[in-house]
């Protein structure tokens, strides 16, 4: 990153531990404020999950799976496009049922290929869902949520109880109601997965966005090294966005994660399948879904590249297990991070607080912090 001799507001470095979205936000804000930030990661690149490269066929590829910008909030949206150009986007996704590709979230058309029905009356069709499950009423798990919200027991069979038992290692039932609630369920034929304000794909890939986020001369960045290893100046202020747990040395036990494991293949054919991204719900594909990098650029390439995404439980960690046990686990380390704010350690981010963020909702939690300590 670009180091120029500049004023700056104190000698004091502000510490940033973790190069994704969530760090890179705090470290742009607090270095235009004149602050001298160091960014510190355990790997080799930056932008966290996030990050993508060109690999050796020119395929602009997702090291750690498919990442959709969507955003309905302007200032987030704002911040962010600062730092790139965007390519229009509008994210569409298949499920593979039964030799048919099917929209998912499930729309009219959902219901009518997977039940056989030939339903053209989408307030019709959500009565008829809603008088489904009329005896869950405040679902108490993922199961339960999707009944109430999906009707079809059929559907949830084929789409969702077994591509969550895949990726979750547990079938919904075991699973909290939040889960099965981030999809959404529509009557009509709208069949974009989001249905935000935004959306888009950076031009040059998100490891591209980062950096510019990152190249500013009051910011440091040292990659490959882990803070718990290292001896730094003592900050004015210490951002953590690594997992909370690990902060702790593992005092009350290990939060539960699961990961993912990419199996990447490049085929000498132009398009492997009809979207970006195919969902694989049977338990007969050992994966959960298959990406086609090239599909979300555009890119006019003889080969092409996929990925195979397996879940499992040990790798790195991507997503929080959201059940009582790691909530209340969760909340002891929370408890414990709130007591080092009077010494200006704060955390911060999707590990950091055990919850699953979008990329715009990690970008506005780092903002709204920043806004809390800055007074603004």
């Amino acid at each position: 990153m670009a180091q120029q001799k500049k004023k700056i507001a104190s000698e004091k470095p502000i510490i940033i531990v973790g190069a994704g979205l969530s760090g890179a936000t705090l470290a742009r804000k607090y270095a235009e404020k004149g602050e001298r930030v160091i960014v510190v990661d355990k790997r080799d690149h930056i932008g966290g999950n996030t990050y993508d490269f060109i690999n050796e066929h020119g395929v602009l590829m997702a090291k750690y799976g498919a990442h959709i910008y969507h955003d309905s909030d302007d200032e987030t949206w704002e911040f962010v496009s600062r730092f790139t150009e965007w390519l229009p986007y509008e994210h569409r996704v298949r499920s593979y049922v039964e030799g048919k590709l099917v929209p998912v979230p499930t729309n009219i058309d959902t219901y009518n290929e997977v039940l056989g029905e030939n339903w053209t009356d989408g307030k019709k069709l959500q009565e008829w869902v809603e008088s489904q499950h009329p005896e869950i009423t405040e679902p108490k798990n993922s199961e339960e949520s999707a009944l109430k919200r999906i009707g079809s027991n059929v559907i949830y069979e084929k789409m969702f109880k077994n591509y969550t038992k895949k990726q979750w290692d547990k079938y919904p039932a075991e699973l909290d109601a939040s889960v099965m609630e981030r999809i959404p369920v529509r009557y009509d034929h709208n069949d974009r997965y989001f249905g935000d304000k935004y959306e888009g794909i950076p031009k040059h890939g998100y490891t591209v966005l980062v950096r510019n986020m990152l190249d500013h001369e009051n910011i440091q960045v040292i990659l490959g090294r882990d803070y718990h290893d290292m001896t730094l100046d003592k900050p004015k202020l210490l951002f953590y966005t690594g997992k909370i747990d690990t902060y702790f040395g593992e005092k009350f036990g290990k939060l539960e994660y699961r990961s993912i494991e990419f199996e990447h293949e490049t085929l000498k054919e132009e398009s492997f399948q009809e979207l970006p991204v195919i969902n694989y719900p049977s338990e007969e594909f050992p994966y959960t879904r298959i990406i086609e990098h090239k599909k979300f650029y555009n890119q006019d390439l003889p080969v092409t590249t996929i990925t195979r995404e397996y879940s499992i439980a040990g790798g790195e960690p991507y997503y929080p297990v959201p059940n009582q046990e790691n909530r209340d686990l969760y909340d002891k380390y929370r408890q414990e991070a709130e007591k080092l704010e009077e010494k200006g350690i704060y955390f911060i981010g999707r590990l950091a607080s055990y919850k699953y963020f979008n990329m715009n909702q990690a970008v506005r939690a780092a903002l709204d912090l920043y806004y809390r300590l800055e007074g603004k």
